[in-house]
């Protein structure tokens, strides 16, 4: 075990000699992440590259807070934003391995109010199913406001209410539209009620985070977690998807530790994102040997479900990037990698099947099933997203490039 040496903006890597990593590119990496931070591309990061479980790169960069210069810890709390999606998944593929959902289970079968009061919407709201919501092909609008105030995005019943007079834009299932906030909040409260549970927040506790053993994860920051936690703080947005107030805003937003919001609301550390790669790396079954997802339902989330179909949005970065349009490569939940060399989060190196979960300009992890190699990155400092996809593209391609047949 090796430690490289200290630079302004980071703090030791830890570097350990693990079958089937060349250390070399993993160094490579390392020094990479640094050199962005000492550009500016971002304020700072944790990582963890893992092959087989085993960690052989840890490193832990840069600044947590732009006001007070705190150097990054290891221990850090981030707002993981959209990774939380990821998290969620998880919960309502448990449901779905459990029998208490359905992929052909209708939104409006557990929600009847999710019909309006409108009749002449219903021919299409009420044809809106769980695979719709999981592959983003709801035909809801690509919004990430959910109907609501950001001060009342917290209350999941209230964000419920709301979507019942939203109409739908597209048909259900014609088209890929990365929807970033009302599927996920029709998809965590479909899993509340199919539980009986009182709360999304304490659901996803029981059913999902402590099984895996993730102590310092949770929907809605705890006072316990908030002395290491993170702020969000935008960097740049140029693609015109977001404003900055629409990011940091849920600095607050998340700091309510009631609030439930199951498409942006999570906080995580390195570490606990590490646990929920290693559920997912080892068939849905935790470390002490818990069924979280069925095997059979796992592999049918790990493939591709929407065809050559492009994503909305990530055509749009690339249209205005100059790039080719990449499929949208959904799986159930998850996305994945996928096939060619487009541009995309995971770059064009890991197999096809490798899939993963990722926040707006912060976090990403993935999981290769072939090389069996995870990635686990949160950031602070929030990218423009298409220098996110163009930092994450050029960062998991050195991740794979580490992995060797040995």
């Amino acid at each position: 075990m090796t430690a490289v040496a200290n630079t302004p903006t980071t703090t030791p890597s830890t570097f350990t000699d693990v079958a089937g990593l060349d250390e070399r590119y993993l160094r490579v990496l390392d020094e990479t992440i640094r050199q962005d931070i000492d550009n500016g591309d971002y304020l700072g990061a944790n990582l963890i590259v893992a092959r087989h479980g085993e960690v052989a790169l840890r490193g832990t960069y840069g600044v947590a807070d732009q006001n007070t210069g705190r150097p990054t810890g290891g221990d850090d709390v981030f707002r993981i934003l959209s990774m939380s999606k990821g998290f969620t998944n998880a919960l309502v593929l448990r449901a779905v391995s459990e029998g208490k959902l359905m992929l052909s289970t209708r939104v409006v079968d557990l929600i009847p109010e999710f019909m309006g009061t409108e009749p002449f919407r219903a021919a299409r709201k009420d044809r809106i199913n769980l695979v719709h919501l999981l592959t983003h092909r709801a035909g809801m609008p690509a919004t990430p406001n959910p109907g609501l105030p950001p001060e009342r995005f917290g209350v999941l019943a209230d964000v419920i209410e709301a979507l019942c007079s939203v109409d739908v834009v597209n048909e259900p299932g014609e088209n890929l539209n990365y929807s970033a906030a009302i599927n996920h909040a029709l998809l965590g409260e479909m899993a509340r009620r199919a539980y009986g549970a009182s709360s999304f927040r304490d659901l996803m506790e029981e059913k999902v985070f402590a099984p895996i053993g993730m102590p310092d994860t949770r929907f809605g920051m705890s006072e316990r977690l908030r002395g290491r936690a993170n702020p969000l703080k935008v960097i740049s947005t140029n693609d015109g998807w977001l404003e900055p107030r629409d990011i940091e805003c849920f600095n607050e937003i998340l700091d309510a530790p009631d609030a439930e919001l199951p498409w942006v609301g999570a906080v995580s550390t390195v570490d606990d994102v590490f646990r929920f790669t290693e559920m997912l790396r080892n068939g849905g079954r935790t470390a002490t040997g818990e069924r979280i997802i069925s095997e059979a339902v796992l592999d049918q989330a790990t493939r591709n479900q929407t065809g050559d179909m492009v994503n909305d949005l990530y055509g749009m970065i690339a249209t205005q990037r100059r790039w080719d349009l990449p499929p949208g490569n959904m799986g159930l939940g998850y996305a994945l990698a996928g096939e060619g060399v487009h541009a995309r989060f995971f770059g064009p190196f890991v197999s096809p099947r490798t899939f993963g979960s990722y926040g707006a300009g912060t976090t990403l992890f993935w999981i290769d099933p072939v090389s069996q190699v995870s990635f686990s990155f949160l950031s602070t400092g929030v990218m423009d997203e298409g220098d996110n996809v163009a930092r994450f593209q050029k960062l998991s391609t050195l991740a794979a490039s580490a992995a060797t047949t040995a």
